[in-house]
């Protein structure tokens, strides 16, 4: 078992050990490599200041439809810890230069005026140019959406819009351009299919590529914190909020990735599986699967940012039990069975609808993990619609989120899913409200007494974000609102 980390940065291999592993690659980048360009504003993952690219291993078919190649997607370095990267190739700042040139990026920032103070210059030229990466020619809407994990307080958007525009138009060469990905490729191959375990003192982290091996380290070590994707529990060390001793890292199994269509003998059976450990990147184009509801596309395209969303995973988001989860009613009402193993290869199904017991407390017994879950999408006469109020469009916390789904049936409501988030301490379905609905005609006086009736299932709290009161309107508001945006549908 491997007791070191590879990884290139900037073309260059790296090993690291001991005390390194535990470090975040913004940390690393900066004390160890002395590269400084990227920068720490708020080691919360929200500024884009920390943006570097963050090159993936994908593994080849052995039929040849397609080669061993590396995917790059900008990440926020301040929330990613070392020990998650072993086997990737990280792209800075000052790896985007072509030699003593600029990149195109970088050189329309300078001949368009995009910088002012220039803090948070190099983690728009890294996110710009991760965009570019992806998509040949962003519109001006892809552009605003891409780089909405990257504030700038001085210069504005325009000049930087401007800058991405020209960027675009000159048509740059990909990162394999700059930094071929056969050797890197050759090396990561093996390395995908090997565990690590790095010590420093009394700190231990534990890689496997297996989830029973997972589970083992688990039962003989209970206290160990478990790091997917790392989104929540990058800000909790940066904070000083926790403090473990040891970690398992899940972003290297394989079986935990990916979002797919399930077959049964040969044929698709009508239900999505979703790995634990696929980020909500998966969920977007263009790996958007047609058969994938589009509502909550809309809703994961405003689920934190892309740095955000490209290591962010689904079952981190579940398991994370918070009652302002942007995805959780979405999987409520669309009943999704989540597929968890325990000790001694035992796995078992829950009904996601039974797998919250509390604030932040789960079904999940000791040593158990979460390793997926499916769910069939709505059926043709079903309507559903998703909802999140926050105080500001991209990159914010839910102060109200919503999903309902109706059976509808000759204007008449045959069946009813309801679940309501940020009104209690956990995600709830309203079922009194539910059982109101069924075989009830589908109108406005209907929907506004449902309405009513669900305001009094509910017990949502004053904070920052919102007043009770203002969360009591908002779950009476939500029925009507779904009533008008049906009908105008219909119509």
């Amino acid at each position: 078992m491997r007791e070191h980390l590879v990884l290139y940065v900037n073309g260059r291999r790296h090993e690291v050990r001991g005390s390194d592993a535990f470090l975040t690659l913004s940390e690393y980048l900066r004390t160890r490599l002395r590269l400084t360009g990227t920068k720490i504003v708020c080691s919360e993952g929200d500024c884009g200041s920390c943006s570097v690219l963050v090159g993936r291993f994908y593994e080849g078919t052995p039929e040849g439809a397609y080669d061993d190649r590396l995917e790059y997607h900008v990440v926020d370095s301040c929330i990613q810890l070392m020990f998650q990267l072993d086997g990737t190739h990280i792209v800075t700042v000052e790896g985007l230069r072509r030699g003593d040139e600029l990149s195109p990026v970088q050189s329309s920032m300078v001949e368009l005026h995009g910088s002012q103070c220039g803090y948070c210059t190099p983690g728009f030229a890294v996110a710009m140019t991760g965009l570019l990466e992806n998509k040949s020619q962003p519109t001006e809407e892809e552009w605003r959406c891409g780089l909405t994990g990257n504030l700038c307080r001085c210069t504005g958007y325009s000049s930087i819009l401007a800058a991405a525009m020209q960027a675009a138009g000159a048509n740059p060469e990909k990162i394999v351009a700059l930094y071929p990905e056969f050797e890197m490729c050759q090396e990561f191959q093996p390395l995908a299919r090997t565990a690590f375990h790095l010590r420093d003192g009394s700190r231990e982290v534990y890689g496997p590529i297996d989830t029973h091996d997972a589970v083992s380290y688990l039962v003989a070590n209970p206290a160990a914190k478990v790091v997917s994707g790392g989104t929540d529990v990058g800000v909790q060390l940066n904070k000083r909020m926790i403090a473990p001793e040891k970690f398992v890292s899940l972003n290297r199994i394989r079986n935990l990735q990916g979002v797919g269509i399930v077959y049964k003998d040969g044929k698709f059976d009508g239900s999505i599986c979703c790995g634990a450990a696929a980020t909500w990147s998966e969920l977007l184009p263009p790996y958007f699967l047609a058969e994938f509801p589009s509502q909550l596309g809309e809703i994961v395209a405003v689920f934190g940012s892309p740095q955000i969303r490209n290591v962010g995973t689904i079952g981190g988001n579940l398991v994370n039990a918070s009652p302002i989860a942007d995805s959780i009613p979405f999987f409520m009402v669309m009943d999704a069975m989540l597929l968890i193993v325990g000790p001694e290869r035992k796995s078992r199904v829950v009904n996601i609808n039974d797998f919250y017991l509390g604030y932040r407390k789960t079904a999940l017994q000791p040593a158990e993990l979460l390793t997926g879950l499916t769910f069939f999408p709505p059926a043709a006469n079903q309507q559903l619609s998703l909802y999140k109020i926050s105080r500001r469009r991209d990159l914010d916390i839910s102060t109200f989120t919503a999903a309902i789904l109706l059976t509808i049936e000759n204007e008449t409501i045959v069946e009813a899913r309801i679940a309501l988030g940020a009104v209690g301490p956990t995600v709830i379905r309203v079922k009194q409200t539910e059982a109101f609905l069924k075989d009830k005609p589908f109108s406005e006086s209907t929907m506004q007494a449902a309405g009513e009736l669900a305001a009094q299932e509910v017990t949502p709290i004053s904070d920052v974000r919102g007043s009770a009161d203002f969360r009591w309107q908002l779950v009476r508001n939500v029925f009507l609102k779904f009533f008008h945006e049906r009908r105008s549908v219909a119509a």
